[in-house]
């Protein structure tokens, strides 16, 4: 034993750096798995456990269309066993907010309030928890509760006050307390409620033209039962439930999306990680039982058996793999709690700490990794064990390998073909690379991988970045500018087409609105869904062309006549349609069999929504007006902000306008700024393991080639040519790494990445690839390599000749 420990502890002493390389190899795989599996199981804790203490709904009804009794519903559901349903709450709906003594955002000006009429606290459902601000039953009158969703967002805080308009008149709240709400809480915001004391509701709200709308929500004691009580509702009323209605998926999406996308990533490159730390220890210890054959075969002929040697490499990656781990999983903890609390801002409320089964299931990854290297050593160091001592101390090699070599030598010498003609420097780095073929194969392997986990990152954010330029791709229409109806009763539409049209800088223009459609479960579905409840989605209004306001499809065409309809690829699937099936929608209480011409994939609602004409509506409704957006394109793009600036100044009492990529902007800058930290991390994770990888092979390499490069330096070759000839070497090899890790990242790793998007309705992920960045990023990995390399060879400058030779 003494020995094992004797033999382990020179090891570890005459390889420090070695040792330590591969030791921070171990602990940066550790830290990118465990970092991944922590972000994913606590946002998933962290929204469910949030959910759980607000006791939130699972679907939130909206009455608003005077096509169900709202009493008489509140009535039927708390009537239902295993259903706790919360009060009516009355709203009203109105556009934009400004900070007074700020200046003015444009998200905020373009988001769609609900302000609430707030009843008393506490709520039977989707109550609401306090993130700053005095908690009490309902705000003071001249006060308002903001969600968080906003409030962080916007860097709006307790004692601002926010100003709204309503009707024809402004008004000024000050908000007393920023709220988790967690139905209209989510990232990426664009819909808030707004909770206002009754007075006020009643002074500056109530007063306006219309009637108050209902929001009321569903909480199932079991939430997989809830498609039976549907179907019960609609036997006791003769009639599916025709109003809007937001289902417990939907709520949940955007809370989720993003880290489960960054969790995703992170786990795949994890393991790939992982693997490549592995390879390079198997690498590690092959290398060093060829380089110590002679001395592992004297070893064994003075009576040290296999099974001890073996021990000395495991002794040796054990003691290293336990130092490496537990820093690893420490830190991972932090980076997870940085990555999970900029992704869910929205859900603070004060620390966010890690759950103790997350730090349970990081201990167990720990573990795993430890248990794995430990596997991995015994695979490779069971080379040692094949020493023979006789074979070992007559050549230093295995009889087998020696004769291999002669042969090879052999052959070497009747070839033709050699690199006699080409220059001195690429014979010897070419040399360095084919006579050590797993080195090369290994860093081939590490540039693929980190030039894809660059490239991936820069694409991922510059698409995210100029979503505008793949907005239809993601759902949203493709017009330059957006004017949003605030205040319909004096705003006139007819005036307003006239100008438009009458102005030579505006190119087209449709007027856009919303409706809520139901597809009754009575044989509009398969049989696999015969049994599946009626199916509410959200349905697009246009008035116009779609192809005009920039709408795509996925297949066939957008709808143009009052009998076709383009559905999300969601609603597809779950009715089992195609282009040219019929499907029956009932809107504002009306059916309508309309035939699908086109199929389209969409974020804004997971592509559970679907596109009509205004005629479709007109039909049963020819006063239907429910049309407050304008899409406007122009001839050029330079005048966008001062046709902007003019449609405000002109319509500032009555409607607001923005610019689409400014709008897009303000909507997805979260996903940009949730993005930047962990492809960064993962970014400099990987560069960082390029380096030590490389620097650590290649001192290997020279180790092996001391007494050539000796010879070299005897007969007149300097330090700096060889130098840079091993180098050249491997940037030769990085290089070829580095073009196909871009395809990987171009192509391959968004294919896997899809996957996760399907599920938010996006099947064909949309990129924008600048070709100028992506080769800029594989670059970084070349010079990475390079980098590595040159540092690993300054052994050659700063020993002797004679050393060189002597080692």
């Amino acid at each position: 034993m003494y020995a094992v420990y004797s033999l382990c502890l020179a090891n570890l002493r005459k390889k420090k750096v070695h040792n330590g390389l591969i030791g921070l190899l171990i602990l940066l795989s550790t830290l990118l798995l465990a970092t991944s599996v922590t972000v994913i199981l606590n946002t998933n804790n962290l929204f469910t456990d949030m959910h759980n203490k607000t006791h939130g709904s699972h679907e939130m009804l909206i009455l608003g269309d005077e096509l169900h009794d709202p009493y008489k519903l509140l009535e039927w559901w708390s009537e239902q066993e295993g259903v706790t349903s919360s009060e009516l709450i009355p709203f009203r709906t109105i556009s934009g907010i400004t900070v007074q003594g700020k200046e003015s955002s444009t998200g905020l000006s373009s988001l769609y309030l609900y302000m609430m009429d707030t009843p008393e606290r506490p709520y039977a459902v989707d109550d609401l928890i306090f993130a700053d601000g005095n908690e009490s039953i309902h705000p003071e009158k001249g006060t308002i509760w903001l969600p968080t969703s906003i409030a962080y967002l916007y860097d709006i805080s307790v004692g601002d006050t926010l100003g709204f308009t309503a009707g024809e008149k402004d008004f000024a709240l000050k908000v007393s307390a920023v709220v988790v709400d967690m139905p209209y809480g989510a990232p990426f915001p664009t819909s808030v409620r707004i909770w206002m004391n009754h007075q006020d509701y009643e002074e500056q709200i109530h007063v306006m033209q219309g009637k108050d709308q209902y929001m009321m929500g569903l909480r199932f004691d079991n939430y997989s039962q809830s498609s039976s009580y549907w179907e019960q509702f609609e036997q006791d009323m003769g009639t599916p439930y025709l109003e809007s209605k937001v289902s417990f998926e939907e709520m949940a999406a955007f809370y989720l999306i993003m880290n489960k996308v960054i969790g995703f990533i992170m786990i795949f490159l994890g393991i790939v990680m992982m693997l490549v730390a592995l390879f390079t220890i198997g690498f590690t210890i092959s290398d060093d039982v060829l380089s110590n054959y002679k001395t592992i075969g004297v070893i064994k002929a003075l009576g040290l058996p296999s099974k001890k040697l073996m021990g000395v490499y495991l002794a040796q990656y054990a003691l290293i793999s336990m130092v490496a781990i537990i820093p690893g999983l420490i830190t991972s903890q932090w980076i997870s709690r940085v990555i999970v609390d900029s992704a869910l801002s929205s859900l603070k409320t004060g620390v966010m700490e890690a759950k103790s089964d997350v730090n349970l299931v990081a201990f167990v990854l720990g573990i795993l990794v430890f248990i794995l290297v430990i596997l991995c050593v015994l695979f490779y160091s069971n080379k040692a064990r094949l020493v023979q001592p006789m074979q070992a101390i007559r050549y230093g090699m295995s009889e087998s390998d020696n004769s291999a070599m002669t042969k090879r030598f052999a052959v070497k010498e009747n070839q033709r073909i050699s690199f006699g003609r080409a220059p001195l420097l690429v014979v010897i780095g070419l040399r360095n690379i084919l006579k050590n073929r797993k080195s090369s194969i290994l860093m081939t392997m590490l540039t693929i991988i980190m030039s894809a986990v660059l490239v991936l990152g820069f694409v991922l954010l510059n698409s995210i970045s100029s979503i505008k330029q793949t907005s239809p791709l993601w759902g949203y229409d493709d017009s330059d500018i957006v004017l949003q109806i605030n205040n319909q009763s004096i705003f006139s539409r007819a005036e307003f087409d006239q100008a438009i049209l009458s102005d030579p800088r505006i190119k087209n223009f449709g007027w856009m609105g919303g409706i809520n459609g139901v597809v009754s479960a009575d044989g509009t579905l398969n049989a696999e869904h015969s049994d599946a409840q009626s199916m509410n989605f959200s349905i697009t209004v246009i008035d116009g062309s779609y192809d005009e306001m920039g709408y795509t499809i996925l297949r066939g065409k957008n709808p143009q006549s009052k009998n076709e309809i383009a559905i999300g690829i969601k609603v597809a699937k779950q009715l089992n349609k195609d282009l040219g099936d019929v499907v029956v929608v009932y809107l504002e209480g009306y059916k309508h069999t309309l035939t699908i011409t086109g199929i389209y994939q969409s974020i804004a609602n997971m592509s559970y929504s679907a596109r009509i004409v205004a005629d479709v509506v007109k039909m049963n409704n020819p006063d239907y007006s429910n049309l407050d957006t304008a899409l406007i394109n122009i001839e050029d793009n330079r005048d966008s902000d001062q046709i902007v600036n003019e449609l405000n100044e002109e319509y500032k009492v009555s409607a607001s306008a923005v610019s689409q990529q400014t709008l897009l902007e303000a909507v997805y800058k979260q996903a940009v700024a949730s993005l930047i930290l962990p492809m960064s991390i993962m970014g400099l994770l990987f560069t960082g393991v390029t380096i030590i990888i490389v620097y650590s092979i290649s001192r290997i390499n020279i180790r092996k080639e001391s007494k050539t490069y000796g010879i070299y330096k005897s007969i007149g070759l300097t330090s700096t040519k060889i130098r840079l000839s091993v180098t050249l070497g491997i940037v030769a090899v990085s290089a070829i790494g580095a073009v196909i890790g871009v395809f990987v990242g171009v192509y391959f790793l968004p294919l896997i990445l899809g996957s996760i998007l399907a599920d938010y309705g996006i099947s064909d992920l949309p990129l924008i690839l600048n070709w100028l960045g992506i080769i800029g990023f594989a670059c970084v990995t070349i010079i990475s390599a390079g980098l590595g390399s040159w540092a690993s060879s300054r052994v050659v400058s700063t020993t002797s000749p004679q050393i060189l030779v002597i080692e």
